[in-house]
């Protein structure tokens, strides 16, 4: 059995959120009600729940790692921490296959992460469970090649184009289950020749959503987990206290060194967000909510005129947000300068970028109450550097001999939903 879990302390308060469960109704309340609710966000392809026929043996459970203890101390949700409890289940993770048992006394439950397994299906017509060679993958991507790299939660997939211009950026899909379509988002730049290679994260962050169907099967099995953060399943917080949803960011440096060809001066972080009304489609370029602390004038040519700002972006700033532009013309920057220093600003035609400087504590408000989904309430526009954006990232980007550039791309659901369905023909052509 692995050690106990002790302490919570290294978990970011940006992930606490001591939300009470409505015990009478355990199918309605969702952590993410953006996603879910609103956005009607489609994660039925992320996991799915199988019922053993028969309980495997002890010896079969000795190679996995005991994370009852783990997900006891760090869920948030009391409902489901005490489902666990009174009906005695014991809860491992088959890291290799990343699959989650629940062992009971009647029985087994096993997650699978469906999303995982299709796309290393996708790209290697089998699902490795160590590190692999490079292999190409023009049956996915025509001049890429791939390779799975194992980590204690998921693996990532690394693609690239050898020889392609040095000058194109990384993509990096750091949420890649969670933020559904990112990873069209990501295959659809590759193969339009707008990156050198792209670092796509498999596992899951701890609030991925079971869909209707894994819940009922759930409450039929006598197990009605709620599905408000379900952290319960698949772990939040690694065996040191920190969220799994960093993991991908915090390797930043040894996915590069994996990589050929120079260090990227450019990063592309694309993630997906829900807008403020169904039909918004205005792309979000984070620029950091926590120190380092970026200034205006490392990014271009700037006039600050009262608490009026006109930027000028420099070269690799500008085409990092050349490659937005294939999205939408419609794009804000926003960034802190400081604790209560933050800047918001709009792209104009020619990519100059005109806005303010502002106060947040004055102008920044929740979208929902008791959830941290900042919005600046005069613009109506959601607001990023209150969840930090790609502040870990930038801080391992600073690592790089290049000192890359990060830019956290936040692609509304009505965008990413488009270019999904651009992409499947050519997926099945492909």
């Amino acid at each position: 059995m692995s050690e106990p879990f002790k302490t919570t302390d290294k978990i970011s308060p940006l992930f606490i959120n001591p939300f009470q469960v409505d015990e009478k109704a355990p199918f309605k309340r969702h952590l993410n009600r953006l996603e879910v609710e609103i956005a009607r966000e489609d994660y039925h392809q992320i996991k799915t729940v199988e019922r053993l026929e028969n309980c495997p043996p002890d010896d079969f459970f000795s190679g996995m790692v005991d994370l009852t203890e783990r997900l006891l101390k760090t869920s948030q949700n009391s409902y489901n921490c005490r489902l666990l409890r009174e009906h005695k289940i014991r809860v491992y993770l088959e890291r290799e296959r990343y699959q989650i048992y629940y062992r009971l006394p009647w029985g087994c439950i096993r997650f699978v992460p469906t999303w995982c397994n299709a796309l290393l299906q996708r790209f290697f017509g089998t699902i490795p469970l160590d590190d692999t060679d490079w292999v190409a993958c023009d049956r996915v991507l025509a001049g890429f090649r791939c390779q799975y790299l194992t980590d204690n939660a998921g693996g990532a997939l690394l693609l690239e184009a050898p020889g392609c211009d040095p000058q194109l950026p990384l993509l990096t899909v750091s949420h890649g289950p969670y933020d559904p379509h990112t990873l069209e988002v990501a295959l659809y730049f590759l193969r339009h020749g707008k990156g050198r290679a792209a670092l796509i994260n498999l596992g899951f962050s701890g609030r991925e959503p079971l869909t209707d169907e894994n819940l009922h099967k759930l409450k039929t099995w006598g197990v009605p987990l709620n599905p408000s953060n379900i952290d319960v399943i698949y772990p939040y917080v690694d065996d040191a206290g920190y969220p799994n949803c960093y993991k991908h960011e915090e390797s930043l440096c040894r996915y590069v060194e994996n990589l050929s060809g120079p260090q990227p001066d450019l990063i592309i972080d694309i993630h997906g967000y829900v807008g403020t009304h169904a039909l918004d489609d205005r792309v979000l370029v984070g620029m950091g909510g926590q120190p380092p602390y970026p200034q205006l004038d490392s990014l271009g040519d700037v006039d600050i005129q009262g608490d009026h700002v006109r930027l000028r972006p420099g070269k690799r700033f500008n085409r990092g947000l050349e490659l937005v532009c294939e999205l939408t013309q419609e794009i804000y920057v926003q960034l802190c300068l400081g604790t209560r220093r933050c800047c918001h600003l709009r792209s104009s035609p020619d990519l100059g970028l005109v806005g303010k400087i502002f106060d947040p504590s004055s102008e920044v408000t929740s979208l929902l109450d008791g959830e941290l989904r900042g919005v600046l309430k005069k613009e109506n526009i959601r607001w990023l550097p209150s969840a930090g954006a790609n502040a870990l990232q930038r801080i391992q980007a600073c690592r790089l001999g290049t000192q890359a550039l990060c830019l956290h791309v936040e692609i509304p659901t009505l965008i990413r939903r488009r270019i999904a369905r651009e992409m499947r023909p050519s997926a099945n052509r492909s």
